[in-house]
């Protein structure tokens, strides 16, 4: 791997896989193709080590020309796909983004990367990652295994929906044309970075301003909880390590309630910040409406990648929660840039401080 085109890179897990790769392998050359919707942002490449061997191109996933530009001008050896719309919400409010975006947006990548290998003759070495979610499967209920690489589709939400499709078209483009792929299934992702609507920021971000925390329904939801970092080094070493056609399940090992996650960061909260006129900051929380059809428990089976890569996740929830809330206490300047985009400004008032209590 030397010339990395990485989709989406100037969004949270993207660009958190960009600082780690630049860190980690000294001569690998990124080219960061990222279209700066509302989740991306330049903000989060400030800070890029060795920001030389990044080059970023402004440029939709959807556009056939400028992949395929990119791809032959920069002699591109692998393909890290994280480009797609990821909101729940925003899916369930507006659709018809996420099947443009997730389902097209990865046929166009796939049809400019298989043309393109062709052209090449076909190298083995060449690498298509696709990079996917544990919300495909559905949801469990608490009696249920977790979910592994066999587990049967069923995705519940139009974003997983539209997930669940772009997975099928990367695993088709392996079986029917040979192009060399691999797919990642990951669990909830947290850590540096994060577009505020997600919930560990967003519950930081308002309770640093003595807002209310929106918890929706009864709080009881089960998600596993991955710290950005090591989703990205896992992804890494399937990149370095793995042999194509390969999908591996990649999760944070735990399963709290998110009411558990509410009272532990307002407990780091009040820990860091004793002097806070919010504090305590569980007093903040609020349960709102549920949302609708929303999954009721995920978890992930990290067997296959433990037993045959050696990979596990190397922080524990508590201390990759105390690592995120320090790096939002620390990064005011980045909070205030995100916080003036308008897209953000508008969704939150409209889908969280305006949202009603639950009664």
């Amino acid at each position: 791997m030397k010339n990395i085109l990485v989709t989406g890179g100037a969004g949270f897990i993207g660009s958190n896989f960009i600082q780690f790769v630049l860190q980690k392998e000294s001569q690998a050359q990124i080219f960061n193709l990222d279209a700066l919707t509302y989740a991306g942002s330049l903000e989060n490449l400030k800070q890029l080590s060795n920001p030389e061997r990044h080059t970023f191109i402004r440029g939709d996933i959807c556009d056939r020309e400028i992949i395929q530009k990119l791809l032959e001008e920069h002699h591109i050896d692998t393909i890290v796909h994280f480009a797609a719309e990821t909101h729940v919400d925003r899916s369930i409010l507006g659709p018809e983004l996420f099947i443009k975006t997730n389902v097209l947006g990865t046929f166009t990548l796939l049809e400019a990367a298989k043309n393109y290998w062709q052209g090449l003759g076909m190298p083995p070495n060449f690498r298509f990652h696709h990079i996917s979610t544990d919300e495909v499967f559905g949801s469990l209920n608490p009696t249920e295994p977790p979910w592994t690489e066999e587990t049967n589709y069923a995705p519940n939400s139009p974003y997983a929906a539209s997930k669940a499709a772009s997975d099928h078209l990367v695993r088709s483009y392996g079986h029917t044309y040979g192009l060399p792929y691999t797919l990642t299934n990951c669990s909830n992702n947290y850590g540096p970075h994060q577009f505020p609507e997600k919930l560990i920021p967003l519950l930081i971000l308002n309770a640093l301003d003595g807002q209310p925390l929106p918890i929706y329904g009864d709080g009881q939801q089960i998600r596993d909880w991955l710290y950005v970092e090591d989703h990205c080094e896992a992804i890494w070493i399937v990149l370095k390590d793995s042999q194509p056609g390969e999908t591996y399940a990649i999760g944070g090992g735990n399963q709290p309630p998110n009411l558990q996650i509410v009272h532990t960061l307002c407990d780091i909260l009040d820990e860091l910040l004793p002097e806070s006129p919010h504090a305590p900051h569980r007093q903040l929380i609020r349960f709102v409406a549920d949302r609708p059809g929303h999954d009721r428990r995920y978890a992930m089976d990290i067997t296959k990648i433990r037993r045959q890569l050696n990979w596990e996740p190397r922080n524990s929830l508590s201390s990759g929660l105390l690592k995120t809330v320090e790096w939002y206490l620390q990064n005011p300047d980045w909070v205030e840039a995100i916080r003036k985009q308008q897209d953000y400004q508008g969704w939150l008032t409209k889908n969280y401080n305006g949202r009603k209590e639950s009664k």
